[in-house]
């Protein structure tokens, strides 16, 4: 198996890995930092990149029943946070689509 392509990004701010510092997300693509992850406090992106997905599951959170899959970095595999892919709460469904990244396991980097 070859290296993984890796897409670096661009912004007035840029997060990245905490553990390899790969690209994940862009100032520009946060939607909210008002979000609690596994591990504390997370910020929910429109779109993440340089991320592989695990496969879907429901998960009971203090907003309701969600279907997600946790994302992990492509280049070390450390878990990052979740894809929300279903909201089952009507109220809700504007997480779908969207990634949340923990902000311990994310860091900022240079672009």
């Amino acid at each position: 198996m070859g290296q993984t392509h890796q897409k670096f990004l661009s912004d007035i701010r840029v997060f990245g890995c905490s553990k390899c510092h790969t690209h994940l997300a862009t100032m520009s693509s946060m939607l909210s930092r008002a979000f609690t992850g596994q591990h504390g406090r997370a910020y929910l992106f429109d779109v993440v990149v340089n991320i592989e997905q695990g496969e879907p599951a429901d998960r009971q959170m203090t907003t309701g029943l969600h279907t997600v899959r946790d994302i992990y970095c492509v280049k070390c595999g450390t878990t990052l946070g979740w894809k929300y892919d279903k909201a089952h709460v009507e109220a809700q469904k504007y997480k779908e689509g969207k990634y949340i990244l923990e902000r311990g396991l994310i860091c900022d980097v240079e672009d």
